[in-house]
């Protein structure tokens, strides 16, 4: 009789061999409950805010290494 991590790792051996590592892990996800209240916690997070608007905002970030800088379009990356 095989144990509970033999069945686990079988079964975690199965799925990479039939999705691949990406999609194992997604399928995994999608049944996983997570943790948490989104509703109740969700105004601790601020503004929702774009991906540019992030990243102008780090302290990190040159604008004139931006792909952006050279051009008046907005270039979505």
């Amino acid at each position: 009789m095989k144990t509970q991590n033999e069945i686990i790792k079988q079964g975690y051996d199965a799925l990479i061999n039939s999705l691949g590592v990406a999609d194992t892990i997604g399928f995994i996800q999608y049944f996983s409950p997570g943790e948490g209240d989104y509703t109740k916690e969700r105004h601790r997070w601020g503004k929702p805010r774009s991906f540019n608007a992030s990243l102008y905002k780090s302290p990190n970030f040159n604008y004139g290494d931006s792909p952006v800088a050279c051009c008046p379009l907005r270039v979505p990356f």
